[in-house]
C-alpha cells in the first residue's frame, strides 16, 4: 500500500492554499455565528476551479481524481476553512456523470464545473428512514412525461444556497419488491423550474450554523428526463456516489487533524507556565505526538482508497469506509489534545478552536457513524455476522 505524491499535488496545494489566506478564520467564526453561507468562499473557490476539478474536460472540468479532490478539502479545513460547504458540489455529480443521460451530463455538467450552477443537495435522509435507506416513504409516480413526487426529507444541506439537488425517492411500493433494494430512484431536481409551493423548506437550527432544513414535497413534478439511471435502481447510483463521498469527507476530517495539530503546536511551543513552554510537559506533548501518528497512519489509508476508486477497484469501498473511520476518530483524537493543549481558551471564540472542534466531532456521526463502519467491516470484510 501506498501512494507516490507528485509535483501536480503539491501545485494543488498551494493553488488552495492562495485562495484559502484570502479568508481569514475571523471570515469563518462570522459565517458560523451568522449562520451565513461562505458566498464570496465558494465564487472564489468555483472561479479558480477547484469545485469543477473532478468533471470531466470534456465537460469543462479539469478531469482531476478523487485523490487531486480529497486533498482540496484537506488543505480547505486546515487552513481554518469549512469545506463543508463546498464539498457536496465536488461528490454529488459524481452520480450524474456516471448514471445520468449524455443529454442531462451535455446540460448540466458544464455549468456545474464554472460555478454558474451550484448541486451541493443530496436529499436522502428522511426522519423514519435514518440511515436504513430502504425504508424511505418518499414517492414518485410517473405520469405521463413526468413524475409526480410527494413526502419529505430531513438534515438535508445547503438547500438554499443549491440550483440542482439530487433527489431519492421510491417509485415502486417497499411490499411489492424482491429485495428492499429495488424500486428505489433517484432524480435531478432543477430548482429554478419548480414552481412556488412544490418544495417547502424548514430551517433546523443546529450547532454548525449553517443552511440545513427540512423538506417538504408537495406534488413535485420532476420531468421524466431528470431520472438518473434506470428506474428503480437508484440507490445503487447513490451507493457510487457514497464511496466518492466518504473519500472527499475523509479528506475534510484529515485536514482538521492537521489543523489542530499545527494550531496545538504552535500555541502550545509559546504558551510559558512555570517558564517553560508546555509542550515540554509530556501531559500536552505526547497526546499530540499520538495523534499525529493516527493522523498520517488514517491519510496513508485515505490516498489508498481515493486511488482505488479512481482506478475503479472493487475493493475502493471497504478502503473508503475504513478511512472515513480512521481519519474521523484521528482528527476527533487531534481536536482533543488542541482543547486541552489551549485549557480555558480553547472555550473562546477567538481561538476559532471550539468552532472547529464542533465540526470535527459531527463527523464521527455524519454522513455515516462510526458505528454502522464498523458493523460494514465486520460484516462485509471480516465476514462475521451481521449486527443488527
Amino acid at each position: 500500500m501506498g501512494v507516490a505524491l507528485t509535483d501536480l499535488h503539491q501545485d494543488i496545494r498551494e493553488g488552495v492554499r492562495e485562495i484559502c489566506s484570502r479568508f481569514d478564520q475571523d471570515y469563518w467564526r462570522k459565517s458560523h455565528e451568522e449562520h451565513r453561507y461562505p458566498t464570496e468562499f465558494v465564487k472564489a473557490m468555483s472561479d479558480a476551479g477547484w469545485l469543477g476539478a473532478l468533471i470531466p474536460e470534456e465537460y469543462g472540468g479539469s478531469g482531476l481524481g478523487f485523490l487531486e479532490g480529497a486533498i482540496i478539502l484537506e488543505e480547505i479545513n486546515r487552513s481554518g476553512g469549512n469545506a463543508n460547504q463546498v464539498h457536496a458540489q465536488l461528490y454529488t455529480m459524481g452520480a450524474l456523470l456516471r448514471h445520468g443521460s449524455e443529454e442531462l451530463k451535455r446540460r448540466y455538467l458544464p455549468q456545474i464545473a464554472s460555478g454558474e450552477l451550484r448541486l451541493q443537495t443530496f436529499a436522502v435522509t428522511e426522519p423514519d428512514a435514518g440511515t436504513d435507506t430502504t425504508k424511505i416513504k418518499t414517492r414518485a409516480v410517473k405520469k405521463g412525461d413526468k413524475y409526480i413526487i410527494n413526502g419529505q426529507k430531513i438534515f438535508i444541506s445547503r438547500f438554499n444556497n443549491t440550483d440542482l439537488l439530487l433527489l431519492l425517492a421510491r417509485t415502486t411500493p417497499l411490499d411489492q419488491v424482491q429485495k428492499k433494494t429495488h424500486g428505489i430512484s433517484l432524480f435531478l431536481v432543477d430548482k429554478r423550474e419548480v414552481p412556488e409551493g412544490q418544495i417547502e423548506a424548514t430551517p433546523i437550527d443546529t450547532m454548525l450554523g449553517g443552511d440545513t432544513n427540512q423538506l417538504f414535497f408537495n406534488d413535485l413534478e420532476v420531468p421524466a428526463e431528470n431520472l438518473i439511471g434506470e428506474e428503480g435502481r437508484g440507490l445503487y447510483c447513490v451507493m457510487d456516489g457514497m464511496v466518492a463521498e466518504r473519500i472527499l469527507v475523509s479528506g475534510s476530517a484529515l485536514g482538521n487533524g492537521k489543523y489542530f495539530i499545527d494550531q496545538a503546536v504552535n500555541y502550545g511551543n509559546q504558551r510559558i507556565v512555570f517558564d517553560r513552554p508546555i509542550t515540554q510537559n509530556q501531559g500536552i506533548q505526547f497526546p499530540i505526538a499520538k495523534a499525529y501518528m493516527e493522523l498520517r497512519a488514517a491519510e496513508a489509508l485515505l490516498y489508498e482508497a481515493a486511488r482505488k476508486f479512481d482506478e475503479k477497484d472493487p475493493t475502493a469501498g471497504a478502503d473508503a469506509n475504513m478511512a472515513k473511520y480512521l481519519c474521523s476518530e484521528a482528527a476527533y483524537n487531534a481536536a482533543e489534545a488542541c482543547m486541552q493543549t489551549f485549557g480555558g481558551y480553547a472555550a473562546a471564540n477567538e481561538y476559532h478552536i471550539n468552532r472547529k472542534w464542533m465540526q470535527t466531532r459531527m463527523m464521527k456521526i455524519a454522513p455515516i457513524s462510526s458505528n454502522l463502519i464498523l458493523s460494514y467491516v465486520g460484516q462485509h470484510v471480516l465476514k462475521m455476522p451481521r449486527s443488527f
